[in-house]
C-alpha cells in the first residue's frame, strides 16, 4: 500500500507543475502562446514595411529580398503572405504580389511609429546615435495607434525622423522634401540638409562620422568630377560625388546664405591651446545638448585644452575657470575657431 505522505507530495508535485504550465494568462502555455503570435505578428509588420518601401522605389518585391529584410527563409515567408492574404493585406496582381490599402494603411502605421520613435530618441534621450534605429525596430511593433498619436504630439508633429526620411502623419499623408541631390548645388550657392540616405550602409556610415546629419547649413565652395567640397558647422568637408549623391539638400535663399569661414572641431586642440566656441553642432541634440550647455560650452566661450588622458580620451579642457573632462565623441560636436596660443 502506497504511503499516504509520498501520494501527497506526488499529487501536490503534479498540481503546482500543472498550474505552472496551464495558469490562465500566467502559465508558461500562455506565455509561449503570447510570444509565437507576438513573433509572428513582428514577421508579418516588417513583411509589411519591406514591402511597401519597395513599391515606393519603384521595385518588385520577391520572396527572396522579402526572406533577406527578415532574415528568415523564403518558405517562412511563403507562409507569411499566405496569411497576409487571409487578412486582406495582400493581394496578387499580374504574378506579382502588393499591398491591399489596408495593408498599406498597417504599413504607415509601422513606419510612423518607427520614425517617431526615432525622433524621440534623437531629441529626448542620451542614446547613441548607432542605437536609434535597432531601439525603434523593437519599440514600433507594440505601439498603438492612439499611443503613435500621442507620441507625435509629446515631440510636437515632426515632419521628418532625425535621418531625414518622412514621418507619415496619422491619416497616411506624407509631406515630400522638395529637395535635390547636393551634387546638383552650383558653386559659392548655400543650402538645408534635408536627408541622408541610410544605404549603402557603408557610405551612411562616412557621412555621419563626417558630422553631417539633417538641418545642417551648407555652403559649396568646389565641385569637381573628383570631389565636392563644402563648408559646415564651421567645418570643411571633402566628398567623392559618389559620396555626396547620398544627401539631399533643399537650396536656401541668398538672404540666408551660409557664411564660410574658417573652424575645426574641439578634438583638434592641443593642451595649452585656447579657441573660441563658434556653436554647438546640430548633431548633438536632446540631454547630451543640454549637458553640454549646462556645462557652459555657449558661443564665444572660450575653452582651452588642459590635459590629456594616459588612453588619449577624455581630454581636459579649462571652461568658463572649471576643468571639465569630454569624450572624444562629445568634442567633436563643438565647432571652435582657434586663439593665439598659450606662452608656456
Amino acid at each position: 500500500m502506497p504511503d499516504p505522505l509520498i501520494t501527497l507530495i506526488g499529487a501536490t508535485l503534479i498540481t503546482a507543475l500543472g498550474m505552472l504550465v496551464f495558469w490562465p494568462e500566467r502559465g508558461l502555455f500562455e506565455r509561449w502562446q503570447r510570444a509565437r503570435q507576438m513573433n509572428e505578428r513582428v514577421l508579418i509588420e516588417d513583411a509589411l514595411k519591406h514591402i511597401f518601401k519597395c513599391e515606393i522605389k519603384g521595385r518588385c518585391p520577391t520572396l527572396e529580398s522579402t526572406a533577406g529584410a527578415l532574415s528568415t527563409t523564403v518558405n517562412q515567408v511563403a507562409d507569411i503572405l499566405a496569411r497576409m492574404a487571409e487578412h486582406d493585406l495582400l493581394q496578387m496582381k499580374e504574378g506579382k504580389f502588393c499591398l491591399t490599402p489596408a495593408g498599406r494603411d498597417y504599413a504607415l502605421h509601422i513606419i510612423r511609429a518607427h520614425r517617431l520613435w526615432e525622433r524621440y530618441l534623437a531629441d529626448e534621450t542620451g542614446f547613441a546615435e548607432a542605437e536609434w534605429h535597432d531601439r525603434a525596430e523593437r519599440y514600433e511593433h507594440t505601439l498603438s495607434p492612439a499611443e503613435v498619436d500621442a507620441l507625435s504630439a509629446q515631440l510636437g508633429h515632426p515632419t521628418h525622423d532625425p535621418h531625414g526620411h518622412l514621418i507619415p502623419t496619422a491619416n497616411g499623408k506624407l509631406v515630400p522634401h522638395c529637395c535635390q541631390p547636393l551634387t546638383t548645388i552650383a558653386v559659392n550657392e548655400s543650402a538645408r540638409i534635408a536627408h541622408l540616405a541610410d544605404e549603402p550602409e557603408t557610405i551612411y556610415a562616412q557621412l555621419v562620422a563626417e558630422g553631417l546629419h539633417p538641418g545642417a547649413q551648407i555652403h559649396l565652395i568646389e565641385s569637381t568630377p573628383q570631389r565636392i567640397r563644402f563648408w559646415s558647422d564651421g567645418s570643411e568637408h571633402i566628398l567623392a560625388p559618389i559620396m555626396a549623391a547620398n544627401i539631399s539638400v533643399v537650396p536656401l535663399p541668398k538672404e540666408q546664405a551660409v557664411k564660410a569661414e574658417p573652424g575645426e572641431r574641439l578634438t583638434s586642440l592641443k593642451p595649452g591651446q585656447k579657441a573660441q566656441v563658434l556653436g554647438i553642432s546640430r548633431a548633438s541634440r536632446g540631454s547630451e545638448r543640454r549637458r553640454l550647455m549646462d556645462l557652459g560650452i555657449l558661443g564665444g566661450t572660450v575653452i582651452e585644452a588642459e590635459m590629456t588622458s594616459p588612453s588619449g580620451d577624455p581630454t581636459a579642457y579649462r571652461i568658463r575657470g572649471a576643468l571639465i573632462g569630454l569624450r572624444e565623441e562629445q568634442a567633436k560636436l563643438v565647432n571652435i575657431v582657434r586663439l593665439q596660443e598659450k606662452n608656456v
